[in-house]
């Protein structure tokens, strides 16, 4: 399937979402809801913010964000018709397409993966080589696509792998223990208990999806280009608005996960601006994706064996190039 002509119809959509905002608004705001994979914290700050600021209502959407948590099966609430549009991984979208589904990705908040591993900065490691090589313990998930690609590429031999199981208790209690996290998530917590966490980004070993894409159903953006569009326009927005000041939209979030405090809330969005923002001299908008991109993407989930190569999707059925604008 080609996404040339549902693209042209959202950027044509995206013109009248802005005439129908110089009249006043000509259409009652579309409800919808957007299912988050994880609880408030800055990984949604833009979200948060394009509802606080009345971005979504100001582009014709009148949207219920509904959390998340550990396992939530966003993609799959998309493509059963549950909710319009969730937060997802890239590499969820390649693998709910090759298995069928009706998932298509809009937006990326992440431009670089923020998944990591922290070691202890005492051991002196300079590459995730070294962590793998360093003999300890590691708690990874090897089930998922980036613990496959690490197993491959590093081999599990010289270290004591043990299930993820969340926190950082034995990281603290043990200098010898790496594990993987969030780069704006456990390293946080970790150095503000007093431990010396140190991390390595997965991206930078060669698996580096898209991370907290927003998705849709493609049967929704070929029918309603016009709500697309004005989602992806408010997410933009929404997010630009948060680098710049993300008290408010912290504020919010912190009412609704008492497990965070406003210390760590901001800490965290700082952390996380150099990878939501696009590479490049061309300072790209917020949210583009590229075939290019997915390409790598579906190459890696095949050679990992993740998707059988005869059901691989196309990359650019996975994506709609809009970008944030």
């Amino acid at each position: 399937m080609r996404w040339e002509k549902t693209l042209m119809h959202i950027r044509l959509a995206s013109i009248l979402v802005m005439l129908c905002g110089l009249v006043g608004g000509a259409r009652a705001a579309d409800k919808v809801t957007i299912a988050l994979n994880w609880v408030p914290e800055p990984e949604f700050g833009g979200i948060y913010q394009a509802q606080l600021d009345g971005t979504f209502a100001k582009n014709g959407l009148d949207v219920e964000i509904k959390p998340g948590g550990a396992g939530a099966p966003t993609w799959q609430r998309v493509a059963s018709g549950q909710v319009e549009y969730a937060v997802a991984s890239a590499d969820e979208v390649v693998i709910a397409r090759a298995n069928g589904a009706d998932v298509v990705a809009i937006f990326t908040i992440y431009q670089t993966c923020p998944q990591a591993i922290m070691t202890h900065a005492s051991r002196g490691y300079k590459s995730l080589a070294d962590v793998f090589n360093g003999g300890g313990t590691l708690a990874l998930e090897i089930g998922l696509p980036y613990g496959k690609f690490l197993e491959k590429k590093y081999g599990l031999s010289k270290v004591k792998r043990i299930p993820y199981t969340g926190g950082i208790a034995n990281f603290l209690a043990d200098a010898n223990f790496s594990q993987q996290c969030f780069v704006f998530s456990e390293p946080l917590a970790a150095k503000k208990s007093g431990g010396d966490p140190q991390t390595f980004l997965v991206a930078d070993s060669g698996y580096n999806p898209y991370t907290g894409v927003i998705i849709t159903r493609s049967e929704i953006a070929k029918a309603k280009p016009d709500q697309v569009s004005a989602m992806v326009k408010s997410l933009g927005d929404g997010w630009r608005a948060y680098q710049s000041d993300a008290k408010r939209a912290n504020d919010a979030m912190g009412k609704l996960n008492k497990s965070m405090d406003a210390e760590t809330f901001a800490a965290a969005a700082e952390a996380q601006k150099p990878l939501i923002q696009p590479p490049g001299p061309e300072n790209l908008v917020l949210g583009t994706m590229t075939s290019e991109r997915w390409h790598d993407l579906v190459g890696q989930l095949v050679d990992l064996g993740i998707i059988d190569k005869s059901k691989a999707p196309a990359p650019n059925e996975c994506f709609i190039g809009t970008g944030g604008k």
